[in-house]
């Protein structure tokens, strides 16, 4: 089967659980069409390169899909009509990535540096 990833960006107002509960629905629809989600990852709540529907954060998850068209399309249907997803995009890929994404390593990159100039910070007080 065809591979995917899909990215989505649901409201800033929503609770990390709502977000959850949308990626469970979006979960739902592909495995109702015959197809997994390999993986599901929660960026978290992140700024806006520019206003969205009076959005200026935004929940971002993202899904990789190992699942036929049809599914795929069923669910672009569904989030589509959802009122609490902002933005959406999904690709087709030739493999998934090992391990955790790229905005993932990037998280973990930045929160090591920050523990490090605490620690120097606190190491010269």
């Amino acid at each position: 089967m065809p591979l995917y990833e899909h990215v989505f960006l649901a409201r800033q107002d929503l609770a990390q659980a709502q977000v959850d509960t949308l990626s469970e629905t979006a979960t739902k629809i592909i495995e109702e069409g015959n197809g997994k989600v390999v993986k599901t990852e929660a960026w978290g709540l992140r700024n806006l390169a520019y206003r969205i529907a009076k959005n200026r954060k935004a929940h971002y998850v993202l899904l990789e899909i190992d699942a036929p068209s049809a599914a795929i399309a069923e669910m672009e249907r569904q989030v589509a009509l959802n009122e609490d997803v902002i933005r959406y995009m999904t690709i087709r890929v030739d493999e998934h990535e090992a391990g955790p994404s790229a905005m993932m390593r990037r998280a973990d990159r930045d929160r090591t540096r920050r523990r490090d100039r605490d620690d120097r910070d606190s190491e010269a007080a």
